[in-house]
């Protein structure tokens, strides 16, 4: 069975501690740095409930199979999308296909309209 795109996972190989906070900057996109230090300010502000809060995500969340660690820039863009804004990348994959198959119907009106300079040019080929 192939691991879930979508789901939340421990990012221990990008990770400090845990891989706690390098698994919620890889699902929702953001700089790990950023989660890191609002880590930290939650930590100091909250009287250190988010570390346990930490633990808890470190100790029941699953590590980040490996098969997803070797997977192309674009590919982990696109299922980042997926997980932050999926009806955006649904209508961005539906303009997409359409968008070929406008391009598709071209080709093919071009191919074989009554053009007779096409018509010219391939019995020049032959």
């Amino acid at each position: 069975m192939s691991a879930s795109r979508t789901r939340f996972y421990l990012d221990k190989r990008n990770g400090k501690l845990l891989g706690v906070c390098a698994g919620i900057a890889d699902y929702f996109g953001w700089d790990v740095t950023l989660v890191r230090i609002g880590f930290a300010v939650g930590t100091i502000l909250g009287g250190g409930s988010t570390i346990l809060a930490y633990l808890a995500i470190g100790w029941i969340a699953n590590a980040k199979p490996n098969t997803l660690y070797d997977q192309s820039p674009e590919r982990v863009e696109f299922w980042r999308d997926v997980r932050v804004a999926p009806k955006r990348t649904l209508r961005d994959v539906n303009a997409q296909f359409r968008d070929a198959d406008r391009r598709l119907r071209d080709l093919e009106y071009y191919v074989t309209s009554d053009s007779r300079q096409l018509a010219d040019e391939i019995e020049k080929l032959r």
